[in-house]
This record gives C-alpha cells, sequence and structure tokens, in this order.
C-alpha cells in the first residue's frame, strides 16, 4: 500500500471517529447541561458547589485507577504483532484494572468523611458515600472503551460514556423532578447520577461481550505480553493523575479555600472545555491510527494525518473561542441565563488556555503512540507543578479569576511541552502555512469587529456569527490557496465514507491549492 494510501485510510479512520465521538461529546455536553440546568434550580447552591465538588474528586480518583492503562492499552493492541499478544492485553487490563477499580472506589468511600470535615463542607457527606460507586464504573467502562479504541472503535465511548450515561442521569433527573410527590433534592440527584453510570457499565459490558470475539477470536494468549504493557503503562499512571490535577487542582484549591464558589467556576470551565471538544475527539483516535503507522516507522504519515486533522478541527474551535473572548457575557447568557453574565473575565483566561492547546494539536496522544511515555510524566508534572503553585499563589487573593489563570497556564504549558518535545524527536508538528496563515487572516478581522464594535449582539446572533466565522474559514484557506495534498486526502475519506465522489468539493479544492512554481 503506497504511503498516500495509508494516510487516506488513516484520515478515513481518523474522520470517521471524530465524527462520531464529536457527536456524543456534543450530546454529552447537552444532556449534562440539562441536568445541570435542573439541579441548579431544584438544589441549593451549597449542595450545588458540594456535588460539583464530589464530581471533581470523581475525576480525580477515577485516573488513578486506571492505572494508566486505557492509552496504554489502545497503543499496544495496534502495535503488537499478533492476537495472542492481544489477547492477553485485553485479558491483563479487564482482570488488573477492575481489581484497580475496586480497590480505588473502596478508598475513596473510606476518606470521604475525612475530606468532607477538613474542607468544612458537611453536605458533601452523601456524595462521597456514593460517588465511590461511579469511580469503580468510570474505571472499567474507561479500560473497555480503550480496548476498542485499540481496534479504532469509538463506539463504547461514544455511544455508553458520551451519550447513554448523561443521557440516563437526565432521564432520573428529570423524572424525579415531575413526578410526586417529593420531586428532586440532593440525595436523590447523587443516586440519578450513579444509577447512570451503572447501567451504562452493564451496557458496555454487553458490548464487549458480543463485538469483542468479532475482531478477536477465542484462543491462547501470549503471557509475556502484560509485564510490557504495564511497563509501558506506569508512567502513563503518573500522567492520568497528573493529568487529573492539572485539570482540577485549581478546582480542588478554590474548594478548600472558597467552597461557595466552585459551582460558579465550573461554568466557565465547562465552556472553556466546549472549545476542546473536536480536537479531544480527534485525539482519541489518532493514538491508534498513530501507532498503526509507527509499526512501520512511517513518520510522513503521521506528520501529515497530525497537521491535517488539526486544521480542519479548528473549524470548530475557533468560533467559540472568538465568542466566549470577545462577548463573553453573551455567550455565558445565552448558555446560564443572565445571573452568570457579570462573571467575565475567569472564562475569559480560561478560553485562551483551551484554544492554544487545539491549536498545537493532538500533541499529548502523539506521544503516548511514539512511546515517549516517560517524557509525558515529566511534563504532567510540570504541568501539575503550574496549576497547583498557581492556585496556591493566586486564589486567596483573586479567587476564581485566580484559579482560571492556573488552568490556562498549565494546560497551555503541558501540551506545549509535548508539542515540542515531539517536533524535535520527529518533526511532526502543525504550523505549516497552510495552517497558521488562514486562522490568523480569519481571527485579526473578527476579533476587531467583536472587540471594537458598538454593537449589542442579541443572543440568537451568536450561532450565527459562529456559522459565519466558519465560512469565513473555509473562504480564507481557498483565497490563500491552502489546500495541501493532506487535505486532498481528506476529501478523499470523506468520499470513501459518504460512498460516492463529490465532484463540487473537488472543484472548489483545486481552486485553492497553490499555483505551480515555474
Amino acid at each position: 500500500m503506497s504511503s498516500s494510501s495509508e494516510v487516506q485510510e488513516g484520515l478515513s479512520s481518523v474522520t470517521r471517529g471524530t465524527l462520531f465521538l464529536l457527536f456524543g461529546t456534543l450530546c454529552y455536553v447537552g444532556l449534562t447541561f440539562v441536568a445541570r440546568v435542573v439541579l441548579t434550580r431544584s438544589i441549593s447552591f451549597t449542595d450545588w458547589d458540594a456535588f460539583s465538588l464530589g464530581l471533581t474528586l470523581v475525576g480525580v480518583v477515577s485516573a488513578v485507577g486506571t492505572l494508566g492503562l486505557p492509552s496504554a492499552v489502545a497503543r499496544s493492541l495496534p502495535y503488537v504483532a499478533t492476537d495472542a499478544e492481544r489477547r492477553s492485553i485485553v485479558r491483563g487490563a479487564l482482570a488488573i484494572g477492575g481489581a484497580s477499580a475496586v480497590g480505588t472506589s473502596l478508598v475513596l468511600w473510606l476518606i470521604g468523611p475525612w475530606i468532607s470535615q477538613r474542607l468544612g463542607l458537611p453536605s458533601l457527606v452523601p456524595a462521597l458515600e456514593l460517588f465511590p460507586i461511579a469511580v469503580a464504573t468510570s474505571v472499567i467502562g474507561t479500560i473497555i472503551a480503550a480496548i476498542f479504541q485499540g481496534y479504532e472503535d469509538v463506539t463504547p465511548n461514544a455511544v455508553f460514556v458520551q451519550i447513554v450515561t448523561p443521557g440516563l442521569w437526565v432521564v432520573f433527573v428529570v423524572a424525579l423532578f415531575v413526578l410526586p410527590p417529593k420531586g428532586i433534592d440532593y440525595e436523590s440527584a447523587i443516586v440519578a447520577y450513579v444509577a447512570a453510570n451503572a447501567i451504562s457499565l452493564l451496557l458496555s459490558v454487553a458490548y464487549l461481550l458480543r463485538q469483542l470475539p468479532r475482531v478477536l477470536p477465542a484462543g491462547a494468549g501470549s503471557p509475556g505480553a502484560v509485564a510490557p504493557l504495564m511497563r509501558f503503562a506506569l508512567p502513563l499512571l503518573l500522567v492520568g493523575l497528573m493529568g487529573a490535577l492539572t485539570g482540577s487542582g485549581d478546582t480542588l484549591v478554590l474548594g478548600a479555600f472558597d467552597p461557595t464558589a466552585v459551582g460558579t467556576y465550573t461554568n466557565s470551565l465547562t465552556l472553556a472545555r466546549l472549545i476542546q471538544v473536536a480536537i479531544g475527539a480527534a485525539a482519541y483516535i489518532f493514538l491508534p491510527v498513530a501507532a498503526r503507522f509507527l509499526r512501520t516507522r512511517d513518520f510522513a504519515s503521521i506528520r501529515m494525518t497530525y497537521v491535517t486533522v488539526t486544521k480542519w478541527l479548528i473549524l470548530f474551535s475557533l468560533p467559540l473561542f472568538l465568542l466566549f473572548f470577545f462577548l463573553p457575557s453573551r455567550s455565558l447568557d445565552f448558555v446560564y441565563g443572565p445571573q452568570y453574565a457579570t462573571i467575565v473575565i475567569p472564562l475569559q483566561i480560561v478560553v485562551i488556555g483551551a484554544f492554544l492547546t487545539t491549536v498545537m494539536g493532538p500533541a499529548t496522544n502523539a506521544q503516548v503512540a511514539l512511546g515517549q511515555t516517560h517524557l509525558l510524566a515529566f511534563n504532567a508534572a510540570i504541568a501539575v507543578a503550574i496549576d497547583l503553585g498557581v492556585s496556591l499563589a493566586l486564589v486567596p487573593t483573586y479567587g476564581i479569576p485566580g484559579a482560571a489563570i492556573a488552568w490556562a497556564s498549565a494546560n497551555a504549558s503541558y501540551t506545549a511541552l509535548s508539542l515540542i518535545e515531539v517536533a524535535a524527536s520527529t518533526g511532526v508538528h502543525p504550523f505549516e502555512p497552510h495552517f497558521y496563515v488562514p486562522v490568523l487572516v480569519t481571527a485579526a478581522p473578527v476579533a476587531a469587529i467583536l472587540a471594537l464594535a458598538p454593537i449589542h449582539y442579541p443572543l440568537w446572533s451568536l450561532p450565527v456569527i459562529g456559522l459565519a466565522i466558519v465560512g469565513l474559514f473555509i473562504v480564507v484557506v481557498l483565497l490563500t490557496r491552502s489546500i495541501d495534498e493532506g487535505d486532498q486526502l481528506l476529501l478523499g475519506a470523506v468520499e470513501g465514507l459518504v460512498g460516492r465522489p463529490l465532484p463540487l468539493l473537488r472543484r472548489i479544492g483545486r481552486f485553492g491549492r497553490p499555483r505551480p512554481k515555474t
């Protein structure tokens, strides 16, 4: 198979997986938002702060409980040569991960009262009595999803994690809200969340039992494959823990100094993370695709796939960044209502960090695919030091803005370090002229208009502005002749997905190709 054919096949897999995961993630965001709205209108501010803090703890403990196995499994399955090795990897991951899920959830349950006492938040006690169940289901469900990620199948993650779990949570919360006689309260909201996670795990297990034999036939394993898997996973355990702390350490520090501010702060973080949705979806499926290229040392294909994916996913992140940064009050009002529209500075800060991570592409997943796990662990440790250090320095004085600065600095630094190391060792990076020129030419005039024009934008206009930015970016790509070989291969991959040629797009694409040199 030619290199171009391999890139097109890889782009096809990345495109299919990204679109599926992007749809799932948007469902997750929408469904979670519905649940948040119902809860914020039903329980007290103190209970909502405790609920949010409990979810943060679930994320951190779950990251420890996975032992670094998800990324290790997703990279190892396409990298090893035989099905016997793959069987041992799958069996070992499920056995070790299952034991860790039980152990970490039990630890959280045992120390829950102490955590509540230390934070001076008695309302956290009910959450930490039941949320350990969600920790166990999250760990096992993530490992099951990683097994299929290794086979470039995003269904368990997109369907069960992103859609079914929040969907069931919404169903339970809304049912409790509308059904007499009691309605919804804090304790029932906790039960609803845990029940949704448990049912979703059962469905994931059913999918595993049904679908895994189709891609991995039964047979003998290769016991020697488990030890390399665990050696590969060990640095990723540190990465997972550090990543959870980088994403949540600022929230935990804010909770320690001002628990009543956590709920408001997480509203801004939710919007910032929305900017990262598309690149996160692409990174998930980019990992096994890059590992497959690495098996034949095909760095050119990795580089072309990397820059093409990063370039076109800017269509999702750039409009959101421009709207959230330059129209923060209107954006908060559009999503959460006017009661949050005045808290704009934290949103502006965190969206800067979120956007910087997207323009650098899936650098951390590229490092996992390349086997640079020790470097990744080092980067993660630096990011945690930045997050916690800046939080401890700024939160006591500045509160939410201090936490926002810590989050933005840590997340941008983490991705930047990974990208520098990947670029230095392999030459893989996204900063080709056909990527950054359209971004700058699109962003500059839009930013100037949004920042300087004295216009009061109605809420309905925000989605229209976002779509206009998408259209402008595409026009700029064509006018600056920023269509390259990777873009043409991506179009071929899209044609393969839809099952027919797209001659109009091909004609438009030819207009945007660079003029031949004379």
